[in-house]
């Protein structure tokens, strides 16, 4: 992972003072998003299963001068969401953002996939987002801050959300439901305050997808699109810190598409 060099200290950033939450943090998307959070003046909860990967990147992110702290958590187990949600706040602060990441591949032909593969992909993607969109909404609306303007829920859906692929009809549908949650949560959460919207990116070679394009089937589907490329991993940065900051204090309910023309 390739990341600038953070601000120096005490240079203003956009984020001082916001505490976020990244879970999926261990690798891949989720892991930089923590560094992009952090490098913005977020203190930021690293959450995730592989609990020896989150205390090495906390570590990393400390050394860089930000504030971060290791928690626990398979987003399956929807009952222990919201104590890892307070676990952050009682060891950062009053929770403002929330960046629902943590995702899994569903990859099967309809035919063929069990019933224990598609409810795992379902219960990450899809019920996991959900209950943690949920969880911090409660905290954000209880310790104030989306009063104060700076309530936002960042949910990574997919291009996949809306284009049809053989091999994947369960991830789509599950990433379909992301985009749709977006939508239903920014309408019931306009009038406190709580901004709800989502990034739906292309591919981006990360530990979920590594495997396939090193194999001919990959190669070729990269060959498909418009500029024959993945794309680089910062693509999303940038998106990321409006959705994250006041520069998206006017956008509820949006689904950015960030995808290199891939869909096209």
């Amino acid at each position: 992972m390739t990341l600038s060099t953070p601000p120096a200290h005490g240079t203003p950033r956009p984020l001082d003072g916001r505490v976020a939450v990244v879970t999926g943090a261990t690798s891949g998307l989720g892991r930089r998003f923590a560094y992009v959070l952090s490098d913005a003046g977020a203190a930021v909860a690293l959450m995730g299963r592989r609990t020896d990967r989150l205390e090495t990147e906390c570590a990393a992110i400390v050394a860089r001068g930000g504030r971060a702290v290791a928690i626990a958590l398979d987003v399956a187990d929807a009952a222990a969401i919201g104590p890892a949600l307070d676990q952050a706040e009682a060891a950062l602060g009053p929770l403002s953002i929330l960046v629902n990441n943590a995702g899994v591949g569903g990859e099967g032909m309809a035919m063929d996939i069990s019933i224990k593969d598609f409810d795992q992909t379902f219960a990450v993607n899809v019920r996991g987002v959900f209950f943690a969109a949920r969880e911090a909404a409660r905290r954000m609306i209880a310790n104030g801050e989306a009063a104060a303007g700076r309530a936002r829920i960042v949910n990574i859906a997919s291009i996949m959300a809306s284009t049809a692929a053989p091999g994947l009809s369960v991830y789509s549908s599950s990433k379909a439901a992301v985009a749709m949650m977006t939508k239903a949560l920014a309408r019931e959460w306009a009038r406190p305050g709580i901004a709800v919207n989502a990034i739906c990116p292309g591919y981006i070679e990360t530990e979920i997808n590594a495997h396939w394009f090193k194999t001919e089937g990959g190669a070729k589907q990269i060959k498909s699109w418009p500029r024959r490329r993945l794309m680089d991993e910062d693509v999303l940065d940038q998106a990321l810190l409006m959705l994250a900051g006041q520069a998206g204090a006017a956008m509820t309910g949006s689904l950015i598409t960030i995808d290199d023309g891939q869909s096209l």
